[in-house]
């Protein structure tokens, strides 16, 4: 089994700065690919950000690239989200998530393990 928990939420203004953090255990952390996903209310999920076991890759939404950035840290069994330049609609729970298979890591269904997720409210 593997437990993914995130931290690092709360509440920003508009064009502040935050950084999530998953951390991971149960698994080799460093063998899988990583995501982030987001959810707002009455709104499905949505992927936000992706890295390969490596580091090497990152994959982004378009609606973040240039103001969020994914990075991990093996050692540390733990994957990152720096977001800056945060706007209202960045507004969601921000869920990390494990991708054990092989495909798209833009979609939901190649991640098998889910974390409980973390509020993150920016206001205007």
């Amino acid at each position: 089994q593997v437990q993914l928990v995130e931290s690092g939420g709360g509440l920003v203004q508009a064009g502040g700065s935050l950084r999530l953090s998953c951390a991971a255990s149960g698994r080799t952390f460093s063998s899988y690919a990583m995501g982030w996903f987001r959810q707002a209310p009455g709104k499905e999920r949505e992927f936000v950000a992706a890295i390969s076991w490596s580091g090497d890759r990152t994959y982004y939404t378009n609606s973040v690239k240039g103001r969020f950035t994914i990075s991990r840290d093996n050692a540390k069994n733990t994957v990152y989200l720096q977001m800056n330049s945060l706007k209202p609609e960045d507004t969601a729970v921000y869920y990390c998530a494990l991708a054990s298979g092989s495909g798209n890591l833009y979609s939901s269904r190649r991640y098998d393990y889910w974390g409980q997720g973390t509020q993150v409210t920016v206001s205007s």
